[in-house]
Order: structure tokens, then C-alpha cells, then sequence
């Protein structure tokens, strides 16, 4: 009798179940058409022939390395230091090794030479400042990356110098707000953008502490200090910051690119610790070694 039916009885529901046997329940897995499992994509497709549903795993291992490939050809350049290639990095491998890393230094100022421990100058006559970290010592080829980083506009270096900062300060356990040295408006007009905030944005990034670039401000447009002689630079720089910023109970680290005699970093440090500043360390790309 169910061989004579009607195509449209059996379109009609009813006895269908009766005229077909039943099926056992699927115990497929639900397709799960998002998430990418390893290197490997789940697709669904459909049999052209039979238009049965199946399910594919596609390797996407050649196309992520196809795209590395391109990625590769793409932003291939030269090493900023001696021309020779680099890949995707701003430097050789041979002239990122041969940056001059700073050694044994004073905790306290930095200054090479002193054997990690405090130096008699910080010892005498402590400045305001508590800490103080380089990555360098201001000296070749260091300095002719730093001309291009400020003068140049190389801002991708504030990326490198970053990076060796950060290895240099390590998990910077105890800090809690990033501040950079800031520029005089009528400067950073001038220069387009202040070196030291593109540095700490980096760090800020790589350290997961907050930054600040609104807390202090530069009052005053001073000379520049590389034109003074060493004792003029600490009357120069005076009262040339001001924060507004109730401070209380705040470790502040203070990124620069430069660090010669300190004495702008020590007005700085003072006019945050008046501001209520706990602690106040300094995070520099480089230090001026000792009598430069």
C-alpha cells in the first residue's frame, strides 16, 4: 500500500514514519563554524553529486606562511646603522649587538663606573630623584640613533629603545604611573612630537602601566641644555615644570632619552615630589658617561 501512495501524502507528514524506517540519532558533533582549532579550519560543504553534507579540515599552515613570506618582502629594509639587510627590524643582528649597553652603575644617578653601588655625589648630596635606570651609554652608535629618533623622524626607534629599556628595568615591579619628560608647547610645535612621550607610550604598552602625558607640565621654554656649561644647566632648568596633580602616595617613573648631568630630571623629580610623589624613578634610553 505505501508504494501506491501519492507523492503529496508523503510530503503531507502524518505516516510518513511508518512508511520509512527510522534512523538512529546522529551522534555527530555540532559544526562549529568559528573557532580555527591549531593551524586547521573546519568547513562544511555540500556534494555536488549527491548533495549529501560533509565536513572538511583545511590546513591553514601554507596560507599563514605564504602571508609570512609576503609580510617579509614587503617591509624588508636596510639596517639604519650600516645598509646591510635586516629584514623586518630596524637593525643587523651584528649592529644590535654592538650598542653599548650600560655596565655597573649608581643606582641612585645612574653614572657608570661605581660598582652598582651608590656614588659619593648621590651619597653627599642626594637629589630628588630615588632610582635611575639606562639601557646605554650615550655614546656611538647610540647617539646617531637618538639624532634620528628626535631630528630625524625616525619614530619607530622609540620602539627599539623601548624594548632594550625594558629589558634593562625588567617587570618594573613597584611603579605606578609612567610620566614623560615634558616638552615646551612652542617645542613640541617645533619638533612635532616629544621623543619622550613616544618612548613611554611604547613602555606603557610593554609594562602594562598606565602613562600620563597630562600630569606635569613644562612652564618655561628654557635654553637647551647641551649649549650650557654643566654648573649653568641646574639655573637654567629651575622652576621650568609645574603640576597641578595631587601626587599622595604615587611611584612615578619619568621616561627621557637622555640623561647628561641630571639636572633636568632633579627639577623634575622635585616638582613631583612636591606634588606628593612617593617615589620617583628615572627611565632612560641612555646616560652620558662620566666627564663627557
Amino acid at each position: 500500500m505505501g508504494a501506491n501512495r501519492d507523492p503529496e501524502e508523503w510530503r503531507s507528514g502524518g505516516s510518513v514514519s511508518a512508511a520509512r524506517p527510522s534512523r538512529a540519532p546522529c551522534r555527530c558533533r555540532e559544526f562549529d563554524p568559528h573557532p580555527v582549532h591549531g593551524y586547521s579550519l573546519p568547513v562544511k560543504a555540500i556534494s555536488a553529486s549527491s548533495g549529501k553534507h560533509f565536513h572538511l579540515s583545511i590546513s591553514l599552515r601554507p596560507f599563514l606562511q605564504i602571508g609570512t613570506r609576503i609580510r617579509q618582502t614587503l617591509l624588508a629594509q636596510d639596517c639604519l646603522l650600516c645598509q646591510a639587510a635586516s629584514g623586518e627590524r630596524l637593525l643587523c643582528a651584528a649592529c644590535e649587538r654592538e650598542l653599548p649597553a650600560a655596565a655597573s652603575a649608581c643606582p641612585r644617578c645612574a653614572l657608570g663606573g661605581s660598582s652598582n653601588a651608590e656614588c659619593g655625589a648621590c651619597i653627599a648630596n642626594p637629589p630628588h630623584y630615588d632610582a635611575s635606570y639606562a639601557a646605554f651609554v650615550y655614546a656611538y652608535p647610540v647617539d646617531t640613533l637618538m639624532q634620528a629618533l628626535k631630528y630625524g623622524g625616525q619614530l619607530a626607534l622609540a620602539r627599539l629603545f623601548a624594548h632594550k629599556l625594558h629589558q634593562r628595568i625588567g617587570n618594573a615591579a613597584g611603579v605606578d604611573l609612567i610620566v614623560p619628560l615634558p616638552l615646551h608647547p612652542a617645542r613640541l610645535a617645533e619638533r612635532g612630537f616629544n621623543q619622550a612621550a613616544e618612548i613611554g607610550r611604547a613602555l606603557s604598552r610593554s609594562t602594562g602601566i598606565a602613562m600620563d602625558t597630562q600630569l606635569a607640565h613644562r612652564a618655561r621654554n628654557t635654553a637647551p641644555q647641551t649649549g650650557l656649561p654643566w654648573r649653568e644647566r641646574a639655573a637654567n632648568i629651575r622652576r621650568a615644570f609645574f603640576c597641578e596633580r595631587d601626587l599622595a602616595g604615587l611611584r612615578v617613573a619619568v621616561v627621557d632619552d637622555v640623561m647628561t648631568t641630571g639636572a633636568t630630571l632633579q627639577e623634575f623629580a622635585r616638582t613631583l615630589k612636591h606634588s606628593g610623589a612617593a617615589r620617583v624613578e628615572n627611565w632612560v634610553v641612555a646616560r652620558t658617561p662620566r666627564g663627557v
